[in-house]
């Protein structure tokens, strides 16, 4: 099994910690991994949708945090939107690492490799669906 981790890098150590978060995961579990950066998480499900034949299951991680414009709502909206319905479009799991958080402190302790890594908690998502397959 081989899994796509795409990941956001405009907030870099935050992407960096989910990053080891979901790499640890594919380690344990011995499941083949490469990384694709991209420069927001507005690019994550082209890239997605770009290797959706090389793969067995892809994890998205990224970053969005709450500005004062409506952009936030816009980007988490659309993304998650677009990487569910890729997920069922080419029947392969997507585990969702994509933050959205009101804060960069908010951002800090949900990336934080000791303490609940939310891309740790995607690579588990994606690797348990491949494993009903």
């Amino acid at each position: 099994k081989k899994i796509l981790i795409v990941t956001a890098n405009y907030y870099k150590d935050i992407s960096q910690n989910l990053i080891k978060g979901s790499y640890q995961h594919c380690l344990i579990n011995n499941i083949d991994s490469n990384i694709i950066e991209v420069p927001g998480s507005f690019e994550i499900p082209f890239v997605i949708n770009k290797n959706r034949d090389l793969y067995d299951g892809f994890i998205a991680l990224g970053c969005v945090i709450r500005g004062e414009t409506y952009h936030f709502e816009i980007i988490c909206n659309q993304v998650s939107k677009k990487i569910m319905d890729l997920s069922i479009e080419i029947n392969k799991p997507i585990g969702f690492g994509i933050l959205t958080c009101e804060n960069t402190e908010q951002a800090i302790k949900r990336s934080d490799p000791s303490q609940g890594n939310k891309g740790f908690e995607a690579a588990k998502a994606c690797i348990d669906l491949l494993n009903l397959k």
